[in-house]
């Protein structure tokens, strides 16, 4: 069903606070939208995130603009923003039910259900890819912003994994328990290893290491990365900082989506 110009604005509205749309910097948006319709909004229009991509809603095909409302959708539906708004505001709980209610509507490819094709769509080894590439980018002009993305980074992925295999994820899992229930999922934890393994002790080392992983990109988050009210008095850390939590959480991140799509590749055949 094709969706009017009254649903689309709702939708629009909801993604578009203030001028700021959900958590994007300028940058970030660019490169968002970019992947999604082959153009940056900030870029192309010369205005301020809402007014771009308010821009861009009226002038675009209907499939385009659907396409990227969608894409937007997704990004906050696996992003820490919806467990946040559930639980401190609820207008905007309520405002993307209205959204998502209305995307499903539209049908086919545009239903925003948290079936395993749409996940793995929005997530997959080019969206991992591109997200590191967002993330350097963001290393050196806001090293913060570019911690808080790394540790984003791995829950979207463990929820992701976690809900294509059908696993139940409770809201209020922080980062570490979601690693370590991706990790009892496919059999990882170094207590899965058998000590008559060759090498198993530097690989339950190693396991063991990669999971720490979460705990420290988490804290790091906590202390100095986007997504936290700082003090008038607050410094940042420096880009060395955030270019070893990239680093960290992009091993992380590869090791399990190369577990996911070995598991479901075996499944398969």
């Amino acid at each position: 069903m094709k969706l009017s110009d009254i649903e689309i604005g709702t939708i629009v509205n909801f993604l578009n606070e203030g001028g700021y749309v959900l958590d994007f910097s300028t940058a970030d948006f660019d490169a968002f939208t970019y992947k999604s319709i082959g153009v940056p909004l900030c870029e192309t229009y010369r205005l301020s995130k809402g007014k771009s991509l308010i821009a861009y809603i009226n002038d675009a095909k209907y499939e385009d603009k659907i396409k990227l409302l969608s894409d937007l959708i997704k990004y906050y539906e696996l992003s820490s923003m919806k467990e946040h708004d559930e639980e401190n505001r609820k207008n905007r709980a309520v405002a993307y039910k209205k959204c998502r209610g209305i995307l499903d509507k539209a049908g086919g490819t545009m239903v925003m259900t948290a079936t395993a094709e749409t996940l793995k769509e929005a997530f997959d080894s080019d969206y991992i890819s591109a997200q590191i590439d967002l993330m350097l980018n963001l290393k050196d002009e806001n090293p913060t912003e570019a911690i808080g993305k790394a540790k984003e980074l791995i829950e979207s992925c463990c929820k992701t994994i976690l809900e294509l295999e059908g696993c139940s994820v409770d809201k209020d899992w922080e980062v570490p328990r979601l690693v370590d229930e991706t990790f009892k999922h496919f059999h990882l934890m170094p207590k899965n290893i058998s000590d008559d393994v060759k090498g198993a002790k530097s690989i339950k080392a190693i396991l063991g290491n990669l999971k720490a992983i979460a705990q420290g990109v988490a804290e790091l988050r906590n202390l100095y990365g986007s997504g936290h009210g700082k003090s008038s008095s607050y410094k940042g850390l420096e880009s060395r900082h955030a270019s070893l939590a990239i680093g960290s959480s992009t091993t992380l991140v590869r090791f399990l989506w190369d577990s996911y799509e070995r598991h479901h590749n075996n499944e398969v055949n």
